[in-house]
Order: structure tokens, then sequence, then C-alpha cells
């Protein structure tokens, strides 16, 4: 394997990992991909080679990221051998704050900066944090990078940046950051390799999977998406509620029915599909129910993507191309359709057959607006980045 480079996708109770090898024209290779399940309690390491073969599948000693990171290492040594050290280490990190919008080698000073903004994404930031503080211990001498799922988003002009509020709080940094900005940027670059116009389309891209949200592009760049200074804004997700009314939240503080933290549980672990089902959280658990209850999770979720979708066709002025990506978007043809159907006012028009089938182009030849079905991969413009930037 030549110049190896490892992505980390660090989570609250897994530890998501993806090694590709640099060719010598410096393209970027997957070799093998795999996950710590259960980093607390019982961790287990998978391992899976580019075919989805399983390499390892087993339990490991130690618990927590360290553990993982441990486990990890070891295995890489037996599948790669000790001579060849790892390029570098590329991590996902949720959000760069007003200053981090590029990816970014992770010395003290970016490390103190990544875990200052932890308030601003409770719930992944930490995790990201560990991994990194993992690596280091685990192997010192690896160069480590940071790519931002903000990064993508800062084009957005300011004035869909901007919240109704004082002056004072925007300058302190209380904006729309947005989210999913690697999954988009992927896209972008699939888009571009599909179509050398895109760029001159008015195009919006669906990212729906246990997170979601939505991105406009114009001239190949963002310009509006539906998530905003957090990862809980925009349309309902698993578990997350989406857009909420704040009187909602000033509501319940004031009648004591919750504590800060339970309103945070709240928000990120107990709505979404999860909350409105009372079923699961999992849109193929869902779609596959009988419930009543289920299918009515389903038309909100669609429903609002749909509601969405036409603000951000309001912004672009029209609608070239739509792009359904992520879990849901590349594996759920009666989401598609749903919102499609909500849409159809845009000119959009599906070939039933060919979104049921989840092809690459799922509208059909009368259809005012291409509709695309492109499977995205973060990891892989992770390590893009992480190439790049020490000097692949």
């Amino acid at each position: 394997m030549e110049h190896p480079i490892l992505v980390l996708n660090a989570g609250s109770s897994s530890l998501k990992f993806s090694l590709y090898e640099t060719r010598a024209d410096g393209a970027l290779v997957a070799d093998a991909h795999g996950k710590v399940d259960r980093l607390n309690d019982a961790p287990h390491l998978t391992v899976k080679n580019p075919q989805g073969e399983t390499l390892v599948d087993h339990g490991i000693q130690g618990k927590g990221h360290h553990g993982a990171i441990t486990a990890i290492r070891a295995w890489y040594m037996a599948h790669v051998g000790d001579e060849k050290r790892l390029d570098g280490v590329g991590h996902r990190v949720v959000h760069g704050g007003p200053r981090l919008v590029a990816p970014v080698r992770i010395d003290a000073e970016v490390l103190a900066e990544i875990q200052a903004l932890t308030p601003l994404a409770p719930l992944h930031q930490p995790h990201h944090i560990e991994a990194i503080r993992a690596v280091s211990a685990v192997a010192p001498a690896v160069a480590q990078v940071a790519c931002f799922d903000t990064a993508f988003h800062r084009t957005i002009p300011m004035i869909e940046r901007e919240f109704a509020l004082p002056r004072a709080l925007t300058a302190q940094g209380i904006v729309r950051y947005g989210f999913h900005g690697l999954s988009y940027e992927y896209i972008a670059t699939a888009l571009a390799a599909l179509d050398p116009q895109w760029k001159q389309q008015r195009t919006v891209i669906a990212h729906l999977g246990n997170g979601a949200s939505l991105c406009a592009l114009a001239n190949g760049q963002s310009v509006a998406t539906t998530m905003g200074f957090t990862a809980v804004d925009g349309l309902p997700m698993g578990t997350r509620t989406g857009t909420l009314d704040p009187g909602v939240l000033l509501y319940l503080l004031r009648q004591g029915a919750r504590t800060v933290d339970e309103l945070e549980h709240l928000l990120y672990s107990e709505s979404g599909l999860l909350g409105v089902s009372g079923i699961s959280s999992d849109m193929r658990t869902l779609t596959q129910s009988a419930a009543p209850q289920a299918a009515h999770a389903i038309d909100l979720f669609a429903y609002r993507a749909a509601r969405e979708l036409a603000a951000l066709a309001g912004v672009l002025g029209g609608l070239d191309t739509l792009v359904f990506t992520a879990g849901i978007g590349e594996h759920a043809p009666n989401v598609r359709a749903a919102i499609c159907r909500r849409a159809a006012w845009l000119g959009i028009a599906l070939d039933e057959a060919a979104n049921a089938a989840d092809e690459a182009v799922i509208s059909s030849r009368q259809s005012a607006v291409t509709v695309r079905v492109i499977p995205t991969d973060e990891n892989l413009m992770i390590a893009r980045h992480t190439l790049s930037l020490l000097g692949g």
C-alpha cells in the first residue's frame, strides 16, 4: 500500500474509519473500512474490504476512543505492515465556527478552537476531540487534518446567514452556519464529472439520512441551506426536531416541565421520526410498518422536505436540478416520490420505474427538472482534503 491515509468519523458510541491508498497518479483508492461499536460498553471491531467481505469481527479490550484507536492501529499494522506508516489521518469535524472555513492541519491551537465550539455542536464536537487526542496519544508522529461540515457553506451571503437578532449577538457569531458540507462538496464534484455545465444550473441537493438537510447551489456554491446555527435546525430528522418555534422551549421552561439538559435531549434525541411515530427513528422500519403513525411520520418528513425545497427554489429563482443523496435519499424511493409529488409545481415529473429501481436519473423526459440519485462519499472527500493539505 502506497501513502496510506486513514479517515475517522467519531461518534458517541462508535468510531467509523476508512483506509485509502494513494496511487502514483495521485488517485485515492479505497482499501478497507470498518468501525468500533459500543465504545464505552463492550467495544467490538469490524473491518471489511472494498467488496464488503468481513476481514475482522471481534471484541477488543480497551474502551472509549483511545481503546478504539489502539485496536484500529493494531489491525492496520497487521494488515499493512510496520514499514507503511500512515501519511495522515483525516477527521470529520461537524462545526468549524466562523474562522475554521477550510481543512486545516491540527495543532494545539486548532484543537483548542475546535473545543471552544463544543456548545454549538454538543452531541458531536466532544467525540471528534476525543478521537483527535487518541490518535495523538497512540501515533504522535502522524499528521492529523480536520475537515469541517460547515466549511462548504462559507459562501452563503450574510443576508441569508443573519437572524433578526440585535447586531451585538450577530457579531458574536450567532448566525446560520449550515452542515453536511462534506457531503454537498462531494456531490458537487460528482455533478461536475456528469455535466460540465452544471454550475450554470440552479441546483438543490437533498442530503436525507438520520441527519437531514437541503442545500441550494448557484454557480456551484452554497447560497442557502436548511440547517442553521446548530445541526438541529431545518428538516425533521431521525431523532431531531428540525425547525421549532423557540416559544415552545420558553413555554416548557416556564412551566417547569423540562430543565435545559432535558430540553437538549428532547430536541436531539426524542423527536423527529422517532417522536412523531413512537416506533423508530429508522426510515426503513417505518416504511415496512403498517402502523398509521409510521405513515404519518413519513408524510410529515416528506411534507417538510418539499416545503423547504420550495423555499430554496425561491432563493435560486427556479430549479434545474434536484439531487437526492445519503441513506434515505439513496434508498427510499417512496420518500423521494412523496417529496417530488408535492413539488410537481416546480416542473418535477418522476419516472416511477426509474425511481423504484434507484436509478441514477429518476426524472421523466417530460420533467423540467433533472432529478438525480447520487451516492455520497464524505470519507473520500476528507481523504482528498487530507492528501492535498499534507502535500500529496
